[in-house]
């Protein structure tokens, strides 16, 4: 009974961890750059780690893919910086006035029976729906800048270390109402306000995060495939590695999902009943169900899929039956002279 009660203690605890509320707290107030954040550490440290130990595999490809990974999370880092900031300001001043950029229609139609709009699931997958649409916003700028990065990351990285951190996101700050106002008549319409109540109990986090992968990776691809920057020898293990990473990560992470939804739901009941005067709760419990996914979806893709993906890409590589095909350079005139 003793070693019962000990463990009971040490659980409370973790449901009460304040550093953990914070944590969920940022993911349902900003998901994209909660993501952004997540994949930066993971893609710092656990995936460089995995790509390594992956076996006989070329080194220089094992750099190539520690190289796409560096630049692909600093890009996605930056430029959900750049972007989510507005858009969650503006969010941030929705959830606290709603009257002032939502019509009490579109209000009263979002709570139905919710005491306070904020707790009302239609209203909370409105909401995420652009909170966690802006890192597919980003996907495709994402994936160009990472194309672009990839040989300063090869020149630079790897001769010495950045000891440059990520600077702390600050949501404070006046902003401009235009944005919230604009915000607020999407909100308002009908067809958003119907949507949104059908889908309220969808896996919705997780759909958005696997739509965002793939337009990123497709468009990593048909990028790499064109550039003149990458030298062509390592073009086809980076694109095998992309793409295989991709596909393994975001179906791996759908099964994980469906494995972990009733561990999940216990995980929340638990944690309402030990935060259960937090006036934060209702948030907490969103970023719980915003974290979950994008945790899921950071750990299988950058500490378990580059141990793999590494090692299948490198002998695909190898394999000149699984060549790409790519646009040809227009000869030099000299050599056709030469011809």
């Amino acid at each position: 009974m003793k070693v019962n009660s000990n463990r009971d203690i040490s659980f409370k605890s973790i449901y009460t961890n304040k550093a953990l509320k914070k944590g969920l707290e940022f993911a349902a107030q900003d998901g994209a750059m909660f993501s952004a954040t997540t994949i930066l550490a993971l893609s710092m440290l656990a995936r460089p780690a995995a790509i390594a130990l992956a076996p006989h595999t070329d080194k220089e490809n094992k750099k190539v893919a520690c190289a796409k990974s560096l630049a692909s999370s600093a890009a996605g880092y930056l430029l959900t910086l750049f972007v989510s900031t507005p858009f969650v300001n503006a969010m941030m001043k929705i959830d606290e006035q709603p009257q002032r950029f939502l019509k009490p229609e579109t209000i009263n139609n979002f709570k139905k029976g919710s005491e306070k709009l904020y707790q009302s699931k239609s209203y909370t997958l409105a909401t995420q729906l652009f909170k966690l649409g802006l890192g597919l916003i980003v996907a495709a700028p994402k994936a160009i800048l990472t194309c672009a990065g990839m040989p300063y990351v090869m020149r630079y990285i790897f001769n010495q270390k950045n000891e440059k951190k990520p600077e702390n996101l600050s949501f404070k700050g006046k902003g401009n109402d235009k944005l919230a106002h604009g915000i607020g008549k999407i909100l308002d319409n009908k067809g958003m306000q119907k949507f949104s109540d059908r889908y309220k109990d969808s896996n919705f986090p997780m759909h958005i995060i696997a739509a965002t992968d793939a337009l990123t990776t497709a468009t990593f691809i048909h990028e790499t495939n064109r550039s003149d920057k990458i030298e062509e020898r390592r073009k086809k293990a980076v694109i095998y590695n992309a793409g295989i990473s991709t596909t393994l990560s975001i179906t791996s992470s759908y099964i994980l999902d469906g494995l972990t939804k009733n561990p999940t739901e216990k995980f929340i009941q638990k944690f309402k009943e030990a935060n259960k005067l937090d006036p934060n709760l209702d948030k907490q419990v969103e970023g719980i169900k915003i974290a979950k996914p994008i945790i899921l979806v950071g750990c299988v893709y950058y500490m378990l899929i580059p141990f793999i993906s590494t090692f299948l890409a490198d002998i695909a590589d190898h394999n000149p039956k699984l060549d790409i095909p790519h646009k040809k350079k227009p000869q030099n005139f000299d050599n056709v002279l030469k011809k």
